[in-house]
C-alpha cells in the first residue's frame, strides 16, 4: 500500500521527531507530524479510490512468425458507481522482462476505454503476457493500490519462414507419395475420371444425367484427386551438434521447408532427435502443431539419433526425407542418415556449414563432404539457406520437368 517514497517520508518524519526531542526544537516536531499526516491522507485517498474494472486483452493475431507484428488491444470498463481517478495500467511481457505502461484518464460509470500496443517478436517461443494490473496512486506517489484485472495470455511466435520453392515430386516404391499421377479415390477434384453407381451420401450435383437416363440407374461422376506427396523433415537438435545461432538457423529452415511443402499440398511430418514425431497430415491444425513444436524446441542433451533413425527405417516411411544438420555432425551420423535412401523415394541433406553461423573463425574451415546419394543444400557465408535451397531445388525441378532424373 505505502510506496518506497511513502516509507522514505515516514522514516524521515521519525528522524525529524527524534531530532526535535533531542534538540528541543518544536519546528522539527511539526515537520514530523506533517510528514506522517501526509502519508496517512495518501493511504486513505487510495483506499477510497479503489477500482472496479472489467478488462479483457485481445491479441491480433495470437500466433505470428518471428519478425511479424502482433498487436495487443486492452479494453477497460468502469463497473463502479463512481468516477475513477487517473490510474495506470501495466501489462508485463515475457515474465516481466519487458512491459507496457500507460495512464488512463478518469472513467465515468459504465464508460469504456481502449488502449493498444505492439509486441516485439524478434525471437520464436511462447511468451506470457500479463497479468494485467491497474494501479491507483495519490498525487505525491506516497501510497498506491494495485489490482489484477485480467489474467495471463500466451503469444506464440513461430520461427521465421523464408520464401523457398517446394520439393519436387519424389519417385519411389511408396504408392501414396512416389507416383507422379492422380489417384481416383475421391469425389473431389476437377478432371473427369470415371462413372460409378450412386451410393448413399454422394453429392447429387455430381449425377451424370445422360448415363443415368441410358442405364436407368443413378450414375456419379468420379473425378480425379490431385497428386499428394509426403515429406519428412528430420531436425537434429542435439546440443553437441549446435550453437545457439546454428539451432535458430536450422529451426527456421525446417519451418520454411514444412511451410513450402504444405502449401503445395504435401502431407508433412516433423521428426526431431529429441523424440518428437508429428506423423503425416496436411490440415491446418496439424500445421499449427508442427509450428508450435518448432517455436518451443531447444537444444537437447539426449542423443536419440540412433532410435530416431531406426524408426525411420521401419515400413510406412516413404516419400521424401529432408535431414537438417550442421557442420558439427559426425561422419558416422551422416553415413547412417545416407543409408535411409533405400527406404525413401528421395533424400536431401541440408547442411549448415560453420561459416553460416560462426562468422569469427569459420571462413577458413573446409566444406564438409556428405556421403550418400541425393542432393546437398549447403548454407554458408554468402549463400544463406533460402538462396542455397532455391538453387538446388530449382535445378532439380528443371530436370524433372525436362524428363531427366530428379
Amino acid at each position: 500500500m505505502i510506496t518506497r517514497r511513502g516509507w522514505a517520508v515516514v522514516f524521515g518524519a521519525a528522524a525529524l521527531g527524534f531530532g526535535g526531542r533531542v534538540l528541543g526544537i518544536v519546528e522539527l516536531f511539526v515537520l514530523a507530524a506533517g510528514g506522517v499526516a501526509l502519508v496517512a491522507v495518501a493511504v486513505v485517498s487510495v483506499r477510497i479510490s479503489r477500482l472496479s474494472l472489467e478488462a479483457r486483452r485481445e491479441l491480433h493475431p495470437p500466433r505470428v512468425h518471428a519478425g511479424s507484428d502482433s498487436r495487443v488491444e486492452v479494453v477497460l470498463v468502469n463497473q463502479g458507481a463512481r468516477r475513477t481517478t487517473v490510474f495506470a495500467i501495466r501489462d508485463p511481457f515475457d515474465h516481466g522482462r519487458r512491459q507496457a505502461r500507460f495512464l488512463v484518464s478518469p472513467l465515468a460509470p459504465g464508460t469504456l476505454a481502449r488502449a493498444a500496443y505492439r509486441l516485439p517478436t524478434e525471437r520464436r517461443g511462447v511468451f506470457a503476457i500479463g497479468p494485467l494490473e491497474a494501479t491507483v496512486a495519490d498525487a505525491f506517489g506516497l501510497a498506491s493500490a494495485t489490482t489484477k484485472v485480467a489474467p495471463e495470455t500466451e503469444l506464440t511466435v513461430y520461427p521465421h519462414v523464408d520464401t523457398i520453392v517446394s520439393l519436387p515430386q519424389s519417385r519411389g516404391h511408396d504408392p501414396l507419395a512416389g507416383a507422379d499421377h492422380p489417384t481416383a479415390v475421391a469425389s473431389s477434384g476437377e478432371d473427369f475420371y470415371a462413372l460409378r453407381a450412386y451410393e448413399v451420401g454422394d453429392d447429387l450435383r455430381r449425377v451424370h444425367w445422360p448415363s443415368t437416363a441410358r442405364l436407368d440407374e443413378l450414375m456419379i461422376r468420379q473425378n480425379e484427386m490431385p497428386w499428394q506427396g509426403r515429406v519428412t523433415v528430420l531436425l537434429d537438435v542435439r546440443r553437441r551438434a549446435h550453437t545457439d545461432e546454428s539451432l535458430e538457423l536450422a529451426v527456421s529452415a525446417a519451418a520454411s521447408i514444412v511451410t513450402a511443402c504444405w502449401q503445395r499440398g504435401f502431407l508433412v511430418r516433423l521428426v526431431s532427435t529429441d523424440g518428437v514425431d508429428s506423423g503425416f497430415a496436411a490440415g491446418h491444425v496439424h500445421m499449427e502443431t508442427v509450428m508450435e513444436k518448432l517455436a518451443t524446441v531447444g537444444p537437447s542433451r539426449d542423443d536419440r539419433l540412433t532410435d530416431v533413425l531406426g524408426g525411420l527405417r521401419l515400413p510406412g516411411n516413404a516419400g521424401t526425407l529432408v535431414a537438417i544438420v550442421t557442420a558439427d555432425v559426425t561422419n558416422a551420423d551422416l553415413e547412417r542418415i545416407a543409408r535411409l535412401r533405400w527406404r525413401f523415394g528421395a533424400l536431401t541433406v541440408v547442411l549448415f556449414e560453420r561459416s553460416s553461423y560462426d562468422l569469427a573463425g569459420a571462413p577458413q574451415v573446409r566444406a564438409r563432404a556428405v556421403p550418400g546419394p541425393g542432393p546437398v543444400v549447403r548454407a554458408r557465408m554468402g549463400t544463406p539457406f533460402p538462396l542455397a535451397w532455391n538453387q538446388v531445388m530449382g535445378s532439380r525441378l528443371g530436370r524433372a520437368l525436362a524428363g531427366g532424373p530428379g
